[in-house]
């Protein structure tokens, strides 16, 4: 039987949560979101269409976790999440990727 071990290297997720609310703007809703992303201490990058967050798998999962809950919590009635994961044996920055654009 396969048992899980912490996935403790460095990965990069992107997340994109698509709140729906009667009335609710959603950009107000995905505020909530990056909310708890900026509190987390992740270091993260918001772009216009998701927030890539850098740390380890289980770190960010639970903030994915929260993240939702919060859109939940501010009157969203349903959400489509789109989550990209880049793994690695080593670790993967964010700095790696676009470092040089900036």
């Amino acid at each position: 039987m396969y048992k899980a071990e912490k996935m403790t290297k460095t990965v990069n997720i992107a997340l994109q949560i698509l709140p729906t609310a009667s009335d609710i703007h959603p950009y107000i809703l995905v505020d909530k979101a990056i909310e708890i992303i900026a509190n987390s201490g992740l270091k993260y990058k918001v772009t216009p269409f998701e927030t890539v967050m850098e740390g380890s798998y289980d770190d960010i999962m639970e903030v994915v976790k929260q993240a939702q809950q919060a859109c939940y919590e501010a009157g969203a009635e349903s959400l489509m999440t789109y989550i990209k994961i880049q793994s690695s044996l080593e670790d993967v920055t964010i700095e790696d990727k676009i470092g040089k654009y900036e």
